[in-house]
């Protein structure tokens, strides 16, 4: 039991077989619903300068001019806004401050490149990621959806760490402010309460500080679960990679429900830091990033450590073709072979 009183269930290790039919089942109806969602939700409007036609995920489109350079874009759940499905993640280098002139570099590139969504967090080096992010978007800040994280659980914390964050920031406004790494029953209780971060969240989308709210978490789906029902979330942060399928799933219940409600799904750890890509498991970014991008997740965001990482996951988005069932499951397979490796954020954190 945990200090605040949580006993989660009991969870088995589910095996590679279970693993592969449950993801292949719940693969066929989260895209039916998610082509549904796009279908009724993305207005000509929204999607006017769109030169290409839908593939086959159906909310993947191209853009053959403009500032996404050719990035594939996809609508991120009830926001209605269009995000590229790569986004830079803030962590890697961004949270050394002794690293901060090549994470500008970084940053830059990215911006030419057409990555237009940026995340970070406070805790991404005590404030060092937000101020880097600041001073390279200062001037270029309409380029960008710009999300970063609270780690406060009670009303009143929330609304002095977005000031924070906003100055750290050099912005006026947030594009979508999360709750960071819900991990348990306990913690969410506080979050989703009167007095609770999500509904100063809620009170700071209505006045405008923040456009929308979200809500993360890699330790545990059935709490972000209980969150996504309790609070008016726009957004959803989790893990998906060839491993998640085989320990604690977030690929199945979790993304179902909430694209459901019509959230924007993001999804992290597409290689758990690099301890997924092996000679004998899943060899390569192309590989992990496919499988990822396969799924109905409005974007991806990956933290990179030189400009050589960008300019690679970027090419690797700019060509995506969805993978077949039976690659995924390919994946899935060889990773189960070193699933906690995959998933070690689920037992460490």
């Amino acid at each position: 039991m945990s200090a605040d009183g949580y006993r989660p269930k009991p969870e088995r290790m589910t095996s590679k077989e279970d693993g592969a039919a449950n993801s292949r089942a719940h693969f066929r109806d989260s895209r039916r619903r998610f082509l549904k969602g796009v279908g009724a939700g993305v207005s000509a409007a929204a999607i006017g300068s769109v030169l290409g036609p839908l593939r086959a995920l159906g909310g993947t489109v191209d853009l053959d001019a403009g500032r996404h350079k050719g990035m594939p874009l996809r609508r991120l759940g009830r926001t209605g806004q269009l995000v590229p499905v790569f986004g830079l993640g803030g962590g890697g280098l961004f949270h050394l401050r002794n690293q901060r002139e090549e994470a500008l570099r970084i940053l830059e590139r990215a911006l030419e490149l057409g990555v237009g969504y940026v995340d970070t967090a406070p805790q991404y080096g005590d404030g060092v990621s937000e101020e880097t992010i600041g001073e390279g978007l200062e001037g270029r800040r309409d380029e960008v959806f710009l999300a970063t994280k609270t780690l406060y659980r009670g009303y009143d914390d929330a609304m002095r760490a977005v000031e924070r964050s906003l100055r750290r920031l050099r912005t006026d406004v947030i594009d979508l402010y999360q709750v960071h790494g819900l991990r348990t029953a306990g913690e969410t209780e506080r979050v989703v309460a009167d007095d609770g971060a999500a509904a100063a969240m809620e009170r700071l989308r209505e006045e405008g500080v923040v456009r929308h709210i979200g809500v993360t978490g890699h330790y545990n789906p059935e709490v972000l679960l209980t969150a996504i029902r309790r609070r008016d979330f726009d957004c959803v942060l989790i893990p998906l990679n060839p491993a998640d399928v085989h320990y604690r799933p977030f690929q199945t219940g979790l993304l179902d429900e909430s694209l459901e409600r019509d959230l924007g799904v993001i999804a992290m750890k597409v290689v758990a830091y690099g301890r997924l890509l092996r000679e004998d498991g899943v060899r390569s970014m192309r590989e992990a990033l496919g499988y990822t991008l396969s799924f109905p997740v409005s974007t991806a965001i990956v933290a990179v450590s030189s400009i050589e990482e960008l300019e690679e996951n970027v090419e690797i988005a700019r060509e995506f073709q969805q993978l077949s069932r039976e690659e995924q499951s390919r994946l899935e397979e060889l990773a189960g072979a070193y699933e906690r490796d995959g998933n070690f954020f689920k037992y460490e954190w």
